[in-house]
Order: structure tokens, then sequence, then C-alpha cells
């Protein structure tokens, strides 16, 4: 599972940094997994605490993990759109703050439907008592409270960590001298169609 686990992460970035053309930015669109793994123990807790699940004991089973790791793929679908808006506004000639601030405000509703449908969606199955669907409540759990968790950090974490990026940049071209327009006229002939 371990492996799995690293198998999953590394085949998440290479499908992120192929097209971002970037080694950075699958980080911070990744940046959210983490918080989505807290988000689905603290669901454990709450449904443990709340409703009464497994006696009151926050128990995470194998299915638990077996959504975390599912929740992994789902959670950096937020932090995608987001990057993507921002990358696209950036590339048509706007300041990085202000599409950083717009990606914010324009972003928002789609990001917030599509994590709440997906725990509503899960809603029916977490409070399934049938002893055929009991096997499947945790994994829905995690899913579930992983998504909503994930989905209030990765709204302010992502465009946090964009500008922190772009200020560390920034401070490493002034370092070492380097015309950051140089690089993109370079990358642009490089990548010019024969």
């Amino acid at each position: 599972m371990i492996m799995g686990i690293y198998v999953i992460l590394a085949v998440i970035y290479a499908l992120l940094a192929i097209p971002f053309r970037s080694y950075f930015q699958p980080l911070i669109v990744m940046s959210a997994i983490p918080f989505g793994v807290v988000g689905a123990i603290l669901g454990h807790y709450f449904m443990a605490k709340l409703f009464g699940f497994n006696g009151g004991l926050p128990i995470i089973t194998i299915q638990s993990i077996f959504g975390m790791m599912a929740l992994s793929g789902v959670v950096v679908n937020d932090s995608l759109v987001m990057v993507h808006f921002m990358n696209r506004k950036v590339k048509e000639g706007m300041s990085l703050n202000e599409a950083v601030r717009l990606a914010g405000v324009r972003r928002f509703r789609p990001i917030l439907l599509t994590s709440m449908t997906t725990f509503f969606g899960l809603g029916p199955l977490m409070f399934e008592t049938s002893p055929q669907a009991m096997i499947l409540v945790p994994m829905a759990i995690s899913m579930a409270w992983g998504i909503v968790f994930a989905t209030s950090i990765t709204l302010v974490l992502v465009p946090v960590l964009v500008l922190v990026y772009n200020d560390i940049q920034k401070a490493f071209y002034k370092l070492y001298n380097i015309d950051p327009h140089e690089l993109e006229e370079e990358d642009e002939e490089e990548f010019a169609p024969a």
C-alpha cells in the first residue's frame, strides 16, 4: 500500500507537470492532498463522536485508507482549476496579483459547488446502516470529509503559495542577475514548430 501511495503521487505529479511545463506548480496543486488526509481523519472523529459510529470510537480501517488514496486524485481538481485559471490570465497579460485575486473570485463558486455536491452525494452512503454497505462507509467518510476540509484550505492556501513562489522566483532572478524575459524567449524558440 505504501508503494501504491508513492506511485499515485508520482503519476499525479507527472500528469500535472507535463501540461504546466513546470516543476513547482504541480507541487502547489498537490498541496491539497495532505489536508485531504487530515480532513479524512477528522471526519472519522466527527462521525464517531457526533453520530456514535463504531461505538463513539474514531476507528480508521483499511477501507478508510483506500478512501484517502482515492481522495488524493479528487482533491487536486480544485487546485488545478484555480492554478490553470491564474496561468491563463497571466498569459493574457494580466499581472499575477490581479490574476490571483480574480481566480479567487471567479473560481470560488465552481470549486465550492463541486466539492459540496460530492460531499452530499456521499452522504447517503456515510449514514447507511445495512451490513452489506458497512465495508464502504469508512471509505465514504474519508472521501467526503477529506474533500470538504481540503477545499476550505485550498481556497486560501493555493493563492498564497502561488504568490510566495513568485516572490522566491523574483528573488532568485535578482540574486543571480537573470532576466526572466530572456528565459521566456528561449523557451518559445525551443518549443516553436520547425
